[in-house]
């Protein structure tokens, strides 16, 4: 994780750091990755040029540091007692979030992660690990239930539903966390069936 530099003898601003990174957010949320340049940042953000790189020194550790600071709102993991119920949960947040503006700048750093192999870690190594970790432990509750096989949790079947969700958010397709007992009823659960015990 990248973290902000500070000035000797002085702390850097939590809130001005704060403002950086909603700037980046909103400008990638609407004008993209080729949009994105420091002197929109800092008038965004109302903070001089000299500000951002004396805490970024780079674009690439800025964007990093977004996408850092981002994947700390992780999905909340809430234990219904039930694999499907589980997976609504799941599957209805994560819409929420990729159908959001932090989503939309999301989608716009993924340009940026062909170019940046930088961009591309910190992409995998925060959010897509930290999403993969909520539903990887949603089916291994339900292993310890007794409600499917050890194997269901590493199959296929368990990625299919966020899947869907990544998929349509990579091609900018609506995303709405009413669709969330659609996916879980009409695709997971038909796929994991193999996986019931007996």
């Amino acid at each position: 994780m990248i973290r902000e530099a500070a000035r000797p003898g002085r702390r850097p601003n939590p809130a001005r750091g704060n403002a950086i990174r909603a700037a980046v957010v909103e400008i990638l949320a609407s004008d993209g990755y080729a949009g994105l340049t420091m002197d929109a940042v800092a008038v965004l953000a109302g903070v001089s040029k000299a500000t951002i790189y004396r805490r970024w020194p780079t674009k690439t550790e800025l964007l990093v540091s977004v996408i850092d600071h981002a994947s700390d709102e992780t999905l909340t993991v809430r234990d219904t007692g039930s694999l499907r119920d589980d997976l609504v949960h799941l599957i209805a947040a994560l819409a929420d979030i990729l159908g959001g503006p932090g989503g939309a700048a999301s989608r716009a750093l993924l340009f940026g992660a062909a170019s940046d192999p930088a961009i591309g870690r910190a992409f995998r190594s925060g959010p897509m690990d930290r999403w993969g970790a909520a539903f990887g432990a949603a089916f291994r509750r339900a292993v310890d239930r007794g409600e499917l096989t050890p194997d269901a949790a590493t199959s296929y079947a368990a990625e299919s539903g966020p899947g869907i969700l990544v998929q349509r958010w990579t091609v900018g397709r609506p995303i709405d966390p009413s669709m969330a007992e659609d996916v879980v009823d009409e695709v997971v659960l038909p796929l994991i069936e193999r996986y019931r015990p007996g």
